[in-house]
């Protein structure tokens, strides 16, 4: 299989990105990043976030958009601003609670999804989930990542968020294995169960190689039957500074062969 690229959640240098969005971008890409997904409302205007991708020969490979952002009455200028920044992949992470408190409402998220893939299908983009921990938790009966997922059309991506779902309890391997083809990006973020034992976000603190996450497996398996097009990597501890730490994490999957 070609060489996955390497790309930057951008919420890992929020802050940074905030205060200077163009200095950010520059500083990701001499780093090494090949691309960037960027993460809640826009902050600058959709034409300007294109000229700075241009200019440093960033990709946009996903938004982490909220939910409110692809219902009916937002939809249309969500695809605008995607197409601007020449983004395919919409990813909604995560769901207000109201809308998940069952397996049946699990359910209908999954047929909410479906009819989204079919109507960005149009416009060549794609809809995706993105987990955080409660998707691991048994839910009447049944994991609300398989509930979601088992009921999804395979249009749908499945960013699976490696350090979250081994902090809820989920098994990397076992997902990816479960649902083929399916994680078409996948978040490469560092989380020790040690760390996390007590207090589950000093589990983040490590870097990519100095955690749990089964990074062997996890890569076999994106690159032979993950059908993955980007690795993004996301760092959301403060235990090192931002930009450093993403730096750092991008050198480890370097010296990784990635």
């Amino acid at each position: 299989m070609a060489r996955i690229p390497i790309a930057l959640e951008l919420y890992s240098v929020r802050d940074e990105f905030a205060r200077d969005a163009k200095g950010t971008l520059r500083a990701v890409a001499d780093m090494g990043y090949e691309g960037v997904e960027f993460a809640g409302p826009p902050k600058c205007k959709a034409e300007e976030l294109r000229s700075f991708l241009d200019e440093y020969g960033l990709v946009c490979c996903g938004w982490h958009t909220p939910f409110e952002l692809v219902q009916v009455g937002e939809l249309k200028n969500t695809i605008a601003l995607n197409k601007t920044v020449g983004n395919r992949n919409i990813i909604v992470p995560g769901v207000p609670e109201e809308f998940r408190r069952s397996r049946a409402d699990w359910l209908k998220l999954a047929e909410f999804f479906n009819e989204l893939a079919k109507k960005l299908a149009d416009h060549d983009m794609r809809i995706g989930y993105h987990n955080h921990q409660i998707e691991f938790t048994m839910l009447d009966g049944e994991l609300p990542w398989d509930t979601f997922f088992s009921n999804t059309d395979k249009k749908v991506i499945m960013q699976l968020d490696t350090g979250n779902a081994l902090c809820g309890g989920g098994d990397c391997v076992s997902i990816l294995e479960r649902y083929p083809g399916r994680a078409v990006t996948v978040h490469l973020k560092p989380y020790s169960t040690k760390l996390g034992k007590e207090d589950p976000y000093a589990g983040f603190a490590p870097l990519i190689g100095d955690d749990d996450v089964p990074w062997k497996e996890v890569f076999q398996l994106c690159e032979s039957i993950g059908g993955t097009e980007w690795y993004i990597v996301e760092y959301e501890s403060d235990a090192f500074p931002p930009m450093e730490a993403v730096k750092r994490c991008l050198d480890r999957l370097r010296a990784m062969g990635k």
